[in-house]
């Protein structure tokens, strides 16, 4: 079958490699839509990252350099192992790609997010969506209800981060918050504080595509940090305090500092974004203000299932955040070049696994 293998930075190769083959404990998926996720971009950039390289293999996979991408995907269940119940051929299914070992602190209390071997299906082994089809561990499995499509569900793992961010921020219906960067996260993240309810929503972005985007998805007002001065205008449309939280989604030093000067006193910043490497801060900015400053990594299963029920209802709408669709076979010219080329026309590029 065909499979996009990640070899290192600007190295993706469209390969035939074997098939996957049923196991017990595993559910096998034919694929359809795979996203290319802002941390796919970041590894193709500058990895590997996450991706463990030569000589590292991640603790539960084993595996290192050169793998398969692809973690955003959902298709349809071909073949189903012994012991995975709940789950039967034909089913529309969503990946919930988290690597988790069952065992340690974090997943004995539940917060399997937080395991300390964690890891992520088409980032650190074990197959990947940008492919034909795929197994994976039966837990990863989330069945799609009557009435969405695998598109949509191919878009539940990246809304569940910005529900997941929106839900560790403590935020509560009626508050204020802003959203620094609208690229994929980011977008998510505006569209799950509409759906909660936010009083008001104030973006943060620089592309013209982006700004556009934002509004049609929920933002009341779209600030450009070339031309205003964002701490300044945030003030001015929260009655002079500053937002009740701020979310991080861009990632980069200019971004973290903004967001803890946009925040009023006592309020939340929350770090959504994965970065490339440090950056410095004054502590001070937090410490005089008190803010409560905390990040998110991906989402609990109790998220993910959220997230599907808001996709069914309504709350959440897709078709909004696609901007591409492009087969398995373009997914280096037309997928990952087309971002490093125009990440400003683009919030989610979505991949089929046909030719």
């Amino acid at each position: 079958m065909k499979a996009a293998v990640f070899y290192g930075q600007r190295d993706i190769r469209l390969e035939d490699v074997r098939e996957p083959e049923i196991r017990p404990g595993n559910v096998k998926v034919k694929v359809d839509w795979c996203g290319i996720c802002g941390t796919d971009l970041h590894e193709y950039l500058a990895g590997p990252i996450f991706v463990p390289p030569e000589g590292s293999p991640h603790p539960i996979t084993g595996e290192t350099l050169p793998l398969t991408l692809g973690h955003e995907f959902a298709g349809e269940v071909v073949d189903v192992g012994d012991g995975s119940d709940g789950v039967s051929q034909g089913d529309k299914v969503a990946i919930e790609p988290v690597f988790r070992c069952g065992e340690c602190a974090a997943c004995r209390r539940g917060a399997t997010n937080l395991c300390e071997k964690l890891g992520f299906y088409g980032l650190m082994g074990g197959g990947g969506g940008m492919s034909e089809y795929a197994v994976v561990p039966s837990y990863m499995i989330h069945k799609l209800p009557e009435g969405l499509t695998t598109e949509q569900g191919a878009l539940v793992e990246p809304i569940a981060v910005g529900l997941r961010a929106v839900r560790r921020a403590g935020f509560k219906e009626g508050q204020s918050a802003v959203v620094f960067g609208v690229g994929p996260i980011g977008a998510v993240t505006v569209q799950c504080l509409k759906a909660l309810g936010a009083g008001r929503i104030l973006v943060a972005e620089v592309s013209e595509a982006r700004k556009s985007k934002a509004l049609e998805i929920g933002a009341d007002a779209v600030i450009d940090p070339t031309e205003e001065d964002v701490v300044e205008r945030v003030r001015e449309m929260t009655d002079g305090e500053g937002a009740e939280h701020s979310f991080d989604c861009a990632g980069i030093q200019q971004t973290l500092q903004t967001a803890l000067h946009a925040t009023r006193k006592g309020g939340h910043v929350t770090i959504v974004s994965i970065w490339e490497g440090p950056v410095q801060i004054n502590p001070n900015d937090i410490v005089l203000s008190e803010l409560n400053v905390g990040g998110i990594i991906c989402y609990t299963p109790q998220d993910f299932a959220d997230t599907i029920d808001m996709l069914k209802n309504g709350s959440i709408e897709t078709e909004g955040i696609i901007t591409e669709r492009i087969p398995l076979s373009n997914v280096v010219e037309g997928g990952f070049e087309e971002l490093v080329d125009h990440k400003d026309r683009h919030v989610k590029i979505l991949v089929h696994s046909s030719e």
